[in-house]
């Protein structure tokens, strides 16, 4: 009597049935892709350059993408794209190097300056007073002086006066606590 092997594949197949084996090399070729793929923004050497955009300042509001947080002037709970900062000279300084993209005015921001640092970093600084240190299309350098903080902000009003700090990476909010040495604070 001759006996016949199966071939291993056969042997699978009637182990565990032809949809359990698809199963099986769909979630090999899935993980193998995860494992492989970059993950989101990595902080790298250069963007530990950036200074804090306050001296001794702490944080009154951290940022804030999933989960809301009360914002007692506009009465309801938000989420909160930025990171409210107060310091007891309340100036406010240029995080890197870069070119103010623009400076305006309105009653729910105050004064806004938003610099572009290039590799895709923007920087907006709201609430600031109306006299500002720098012009439209004008350089500033990483730790200029650029203004004061105010409680100019309409829609932050009872939080007093402080910096509505938001950093962008290629248009889209990102966590400043990412990039700036915000731990003690």
């Amino acid at each position: 009597m001759e006996i016949k092997k199966d071939s291993k594949l056969k042997g699978l197949i009637k182990r565990f049935g032809a949809i359990g084996l698809v199963c099986v090399f769909s979630l090999a070729i899935a993980l193998t892709i995860a494992f492989n793929v970059p993950r989101g923004q990595q902080v790298s050497n250069s963007m530990a350059e950036f200074v804090l955009p306050m001296h001794n300042a702490t944080i009154v509001k951290d940022y804030a993408d999933d989960r809301l947080q009360d914002n007692p002037t506009l009465s309801r709970w938000e989420i909160h794209l930025a990171i409210d900062l107060q310091s007891e000279d309340m100036n406010v300084f240029s995080i890197y190097d870069g070119v103010v993209k623009s400076i305006r005015s309105n009653g729910l921001e105050g004064k806004v300056v938003e610099i572009d640092h290039g590799n895709g970093f923007t920087s907006v600084y709201s609430s600031l007073e109306d006299d500002v240190n720098v012009q439209q299309d004008g350089k500033v350098n990483k730790g200029q002086q650029i203004g004061r903080a105010s409680n100019a902000a309409g829609n932050e009003k009872l939080s007093g006066g402080h910096l509505h700090f938001m950093l962008y990476k290629d248009g889209k909010a990102v966590d400043p606590n990412i990039y700036l040495d915000l731990q003690n604070k």
